[in-house]
């Protein structure tokens, strides 16, 4: 890399998922928006016209004058191509199709499972391990062989399993997930200061906080803004809000498949004690399923939403549709912030900056020492020139890890399967799962029944 007057021109990024309608453009965005940061993109898909489609969208967002950063986005045919020279790879893909996740979360409502998000807990989540893991195995093995030396930032979900993957597979490789939703906490954190001091503009980085944890399922044992202990804070607030939640400006639970009011949140705090990180729809699939999702008109009741794969669909066609438009130049990309981290974390890594953010590493450092050191979790870290160094979180309160090892026990079974094709690990990860646990598993010729 060349370095000059604190800028990077010359930059190698392999996109695996290069074809990306959501995550691609929002590092698009990203990129264009950093004056301190240059080179190419080598877009990597399986669908390779989506990623021709996005080679067309990122020149010419760079080639615009309000484009401070300034990257060539090239096709590559193959892992080879994309990955050799590279100094970063981003894995984003689509496990699979919606057709194929349409089975993952509904057909476990016709046994009275629901599924709110169905891509990293319960049925839906073992099943969509077990379609991405062969994918990470390949990924991995590409890696080590075309660029052993390059930083990997996963975005794929589920996000634990990705990333263990990526180690098991090749123990030395320098890989992390990036996850969004600790922002979201800081930010109704945020909102409740501003709200409880008569304060403006908070910035949510300022919201200091400690992460513990596994991805989608994340907790804060600490949080405070500008030496003010925000628990005590959080508490009054929950008191008084308990019924109706912390409802968004900018979001409207009922109508909108990714808000919430943050009441799970709010209970999860009254009986554990700790902030839960993480969007209810998420937090929701971790716990027992005569809880949160017993039926959907307990979840309507909590304030949050079931996200069905026919809303996916139909919003998959609204974006293949703005890809066509954005590639014929009948509509231009916006640049403004998009709150993601991935550029931030890449800054640091060059030795740009320096960045305390969340990050999905496995537990070799024993970040949360009561946690297996086989685990990946997710804790704070420090980012700076070619180094990730995570801090120590702490152990997480006993109750709270009560919940959290039936998950992390099910990434083992689910791995393991994955890698022998075992169907034997596969029930016994469906039976240990907590919106499962419970039921009767029962096998006949035609496959598995629960009763």
């Amino acid at each position: 890399m060349k370095y000059e007057n604190n800028t990077i021109s010359d930059l190698q990024i392999a996109y695996i998922g290069g074809g990306s309608r959501g995550w691609a453009w929002t590092f698009m965005t990203d990129l264009a928006m950093d004056d301190s940061l240059g080179g190419t993109i080598r877009l990597y898909d399986i669908d390779e016209q989506a990623a021709r489609n996005n080679q067309i969208i990122g020149n010419h967002l760079s080639a615009r004058p309000d484009s401070r950063g300034k990257w060539l986005y090239t096709v590559c045919g193959t892992l080879k191509e994309a990955l050799t020279g590279a100094d970063f790879v981003v894995i984003s893909i689509l496990p699979g199709t919606f057709d194929e996740m349409q089975s993952d979360v509904h057909l476990p409502e016709r046994l009275g499972i629901y599924q709110s998000v169905g891509d990293t807990a319960g049925p839906g989540g073992i099943i969509r391990a077990l379609r991405t893991l062969p994918m990470f195995v390949e990924f991995a093995n590409a890696i080590r062989e075309y660029a052993p030396e390059a930083w990997v930032i996963n975005y794929t979900n589920p996000m634990s399993l990705c990333v263990k993957t990526l180690y098991h597979v090749f123990p030395e490789i320098k890989a992390f997930g990036c996850c969004h939703e600790v922002f979201g906490t800081q930010k109704v954190l945020k909102g409740i200061c501003e709200e409880t001091f008569g304060l403006e503009n908070i910035d949510r980085r300022d919201i200091h906080v400690n992460v513990l944890g596994i991805n989608h399922f994340t907790w804060f044992d600490q949080a405070s803004y500008r030496g003010i202990d925000l628990f005590p804070v959080y508490r009054d607030y929950i008191d008084q809000h308990y019924e109706e939640g912390y409802d968004e400006v900018d979001s409207n639970w009922a109508n909108n498949t990714f808000a919430c009011a943050h009441r799970v949140k709010f209970d999860l705090f009254r009986r554990f004690g700790l902030i839960a990180a993480a969007g209810d729809r998420h937090l929701a699939e971790f716990m027992p399923g005569d809880e949160y999702l017993k039926d959907p008109e307990t979840v309507k009741r909590w304030k949050f939403g079931l996200t069905t794969v026919d809303w996916r669909k139909e919003d998959l066609k609204k974006r293949l549709e703005r890809s066509k438009r954005l590639a014929d130049f009948e509509e231009e990309m916006e640049l403004k912030p998009t709150g993601e981290e991935g550029i931030l974390l890449i800054r640091a890594l060059c030795g740009l900056d320096r960045v305390v953010s969340n990050v999905n590493i496995p537990n070799r450092g024993l970040q949360i020492p009561n946690l297996p050191a086989s685990a990946v979790v997710e804790t704070n870290a420090v980012f700076s020139r070619d180094s990730i160094k995570p801090l120590i979180a702490g152990t997480v309160p006993e109750p709270v890890k009560n919940l959290l090892m039936p998950h992390i026990e099910n990434h083992e079974y689910t791995l393991q399967a994955a890698l022998t094709c075992d169907r034997e690990l596969v029930y016994k990860a469906f039976l240990n799962d907590p919106l499962v646990k419970g039921r009767t598993l029962a096998l006949h010729p035609g496959g598995v029944l629960w009763h």
